[in-house]
């Protein structure tokens, strides 16, 4: 199991009106680990607030993508704690807590960082040849969905793993864009980080648009237990035929 709870709580404690710094630029470009073959295809992910791109590491011997795969971790430019774990933008869950509910909700948000975030990304992938496959835990998920659904950049499959909807109806307003996409979705039932029942929602809507969507509830809190691991490595895999069905290569 990826452990990502106990560095996500302590980023979300101190990083609640805290002055956030950059590490760099937000135009300068993005650090990041590469794994595996040389493509195609390319998979990205992206690591959540409060986390580092070498975290992903832990779970590459479990992955089963096939055997060209080039692995990409992105580290995100904003630094959350003093010392190594980052985030994407100044993520406020405290403050997004709707009176008498539990979970934050970003849902009508529309934060300027979240397109920062995707563009650095898109930056980073601007010369991958083939397929690209584009997801991401938590916070990543949220800017992997931006990407998906706020770009027209080509994708092959989207992974969104723990994250949450932001700036909902924006997204919704590109969906046919992404008619047919794989998305492949998984969230903890047990999840007291970001809410199942949104998730579960957002997933059936993206659903009804047209997506073809895997949706993968599991009994779990805010982590990627193995059961999500062997999910994404189907996924990815049907991914690969699909393309290949297509003479993409």
């Amino acid at each position: 199991m990826l452990r990502l709870r106990t560095l996500l709580v302590a980023a979300l404690t101190v990083a609640v009106g805290a002055g956030l710094l950059w590490l760099r630029s937000p135009t300068s470009p993005l650090e990041a680990i590469v794994r595996g073959g040389n493509g195609p295809p390319t998979v990205v992910l992206l690591h959540g607030y409060g986390g580092r791109a070498d975290q992903w590491l832990q779970l590459v011997p479990m992955f089963q993508f096939p055997g060209s795969t080039r692995m990409v971790f992105p580290q995100a430019p904003l630094r959350v704690l003093q010392t190594a774990p980052r985030g994407w933008w100044r993520l406020d869950i405290e403050g997004n807590i709707p009176p008498g509910q539990r979970f934050p909700d970003f849902s009508d948000q529309d934060p300027d960082g979240i397109r920062v975030a995707a563009q650095l990304v898109l930056d980073l992938v601007r010369d991958v040849e083939g397929p690209l496959i584009i997801g991401g835990f938590s916070q990543g998920a949220m800017v992997s969905a931006e990407i998906a659904f706020n770009t027209d950049h080509d994708l092959a499959g989207l992974i969104l793993l723990g994250g949450t909807p932001v700036h909902e109806e924006t997204w919704a307003a590109h969906f046919a864009g992404r008619r047919l996409l794989p998305v492949f979705i998984a969230h903890g039932r047990g999840d007291d980080v970001l809410s199942f029942a949104q998730m579960e929602r957002f997933q059936a809507r993206v659903k009804a648009s047209g997506m073809d969507v895997t949706w993968l509830p599991f009994e779990g809190e805010h982590d990627i237990p193995r059961e999500v691991v062997r999910g994404m490595n189907v996924f990815i895999s049907r991914v690969v035929g699909l393309q290949s069905s297509l003479g993409r290569p």
